[in-house]
């Protein structure tokens, strides 16, 4: 009997639309750090203030798992991410939540590691080929904060993931691979710490991925049968520049041209999520079928992993992406806002702000569905859709009883019915838009806006809903999560309809 091949079967991606340029925070910080001044080029992906690793995760995911609202097929999630919001509390669950998976998934974080996403992967790839999963979700995702003037300020991007592993309609087939267990600190952050602490880049360039990563190369690939001349993509996150890249490919016995862009001039390295971004960015861009792609993460030694892309590969074509998500961008020159969304520097709110935002957590749990995941109802004998679900429907002809079945909003179209934008009440990002929201097919929703352009809302304007951060509780250390309404521009509305 042949083997059953098992690998990528999907992918997707998301970077922030807005894109921090580097001469701006260059500039701003010249007074006290001129020899940045030569790292003023191209741009940074950064995250809203109501963005975080988990929102970032969820809009990768959707993006690979397209519109239709029936998950019930993702059987395993693995998150990966250095900077997941909490601690002590599964944070795959509640991207699972905001997904409306079914309860019996098998949820992981992995974390603690740049390598945590290459780590979800092997660990996805493992639990299909067991049998113990059939359709794995892999995200992965960071959102890392950097001290003021630093180089990993402009180093440093936000951004995420998503991949599925399993056996049928794979567009890259798993060969093999293998990781290598080093305790070489390149960095380091401490439990009680925000920022990395980093050693001299000398060292980790040299005796670190020059001496670690050839090491990784040569066992995947001599675990996958494949010689080095075979491989025509060379994926490896790194901020030494492409040059270098190139140079670690040359000395694995690997072509130089197969280094893959690592997206440092238009993005940045988005930690964790790196070495998947990269690959999903590699596969839109320039892998074709039959070609064998080799992927690595440095970090605590190194992750390698040999695919070989299908002829299904043709299948993702309609994806956002990577591609898509660079494509859709917004330069930013405030230095003041990157800080602020940051939570870097302390500013004056107002009285507004002033108020406990304590969560219920019983009535989070037992209101889950539509708090995280945006389920309403719909009558069975009327079709009336609402938000929320009750038992009395809204229909003022027949208000039934007990009649209504879970309605999904989260993927159907939508448009503005009425908005405001409003400067006196409490805004991380003045002014703060929020409106009426009615959606093809019935039902309303009042909700916050974001990722708006000032002066061009109005009604009528096409939504799509996101998943975002509410609001932060300050003195508990727990946020909230809700959908949001980003106002589609005419431009980006022509531009989605001819893809």
């Amino acid at each position: 009997m042949a083997q059953q091949s098992i690998g990528l079967t999907g992918f997707g991606g998301y970077i922030p639309r807005l894109r921090l340029q580097r001469k701006a925070v260059a500039q701003a910080n010249a007074w006290i750090a001129p020899n940045f001044l030569g790292k003023g080029k191209g741009e940074r992906s950064m995250a809203n203030w109501d963005e975080d690793a988990v929102t970032m995760a969820v809009e990768a995911a959707r993006d690979l798992l397209g519109p239709d609202d029936d998950r019930s097929h993702v059987d395993a999630l693995f998150f990966g991410s250095t900077t997941m919001p909490f601690k002590d509390r599964l944070n795959a669950g509640i991207i699972s939540a905001a997904l409306t998976l079914d309860e019996t998934v098998r949820a992981v974080d992995v974390a603690s590691t740049q390598r945590a996403g290459t780590s979800a992967l092997l660990q996805a790839l493992t639990a299909v080929k067991a049998g113990e999963a059939k359709h794995a979700l892999v995200l992965a995702a960071d959102h890392r904060k950097a001290r003021a003037a630093s180089a990993q300020e402009l180093d440093f991007g936000d951004g995420a993931a998503a991949i599925s592993v399993g056996t049928e309609n794979v567009i890259a087939k798993y060969l093999g691979g293998a990781s290598l267990t080093v305790d070489f600190v390149d960095h380091f952050r401490g439990s009680a710490e925000e920022f990395d602490y980093n050693w001299e880049e000398r060292w980790i360039r040299d005796e670190g991925y020059s001496k670690i990563v050839p090491r990784a190369v040569k066992a995947a690939l001599d675990n996958a049968g494949v010689k080095a001349e075979e491989i025509k993509h060379f994926v490896l996150p790194c901020t030494f520049g492409d040059k270098f890249v190139q140079q670690l490919a040359k000395k694995s016995g690997i072509a130089p041209e197969a280094a893959r862009d690592t997206l440092a001039a238009n993005c940045g390295e988005t930690g964790a999520a790196h070495s998947l971004v990269m690959l999903i960015h590699a596969l839109q861009k320039d892998a074709k079928p039959g070609e064998k792609v080799l992927v690595l993460h440095f970090g605590g030694g190194c992750d390698a992993l040999v695919f070989e892309t299908t002829d299904k590969l043709s299948t993702q074509s309609g994806k956002r992406g990577i591609a898509g998500s660079l494509a859709n961008r917004k330069e930013e020159t405030n230095y003041l806002k990157f800080l602020t969304f940051n939570g870097l520097i302390e500013w004056e709110q107002g009285m507004r702000a002033e108020q406990d935002k304590k969560t219920a957590l019983t009535t989070l749990y037992r209101n889950e569905d539509m708090l995280m995941g945006l389920v309403g109802g719909r009558c069975t004998e009327t079709g009336v859709v609402q938000f929320p679900r009750s038992r009395i429907s809204v229909n003022p002809n027949n208000h039934t009883v007990d009649t209504q079945e879970p309605y999904k909003f989260a993927e159907r179209k939508a448009k503005i019915l009425s908005w405001s934008a409003d400067f006196l009440s409490a805004s991380m990002n003045p002014p703060n838009h929020y409106g009426m929201v009615v959606f093809d097919e019935g039902g309303r929703i009042m909700m916050d806006f974001t990722d708006v352009e000032q002066g061009t809302v109005d009604s009528g304007m096409e939504v799509k809903l996101v998943f975002r951060i509410k609001d932060f509780d300050e003195k508990r250390g727990f946020r909230r999560y809700f959908w949001k309404a980003v106002p589609i521009l005419k431009e980006q509305a022509k531009s989605q309809a001819a893809e």
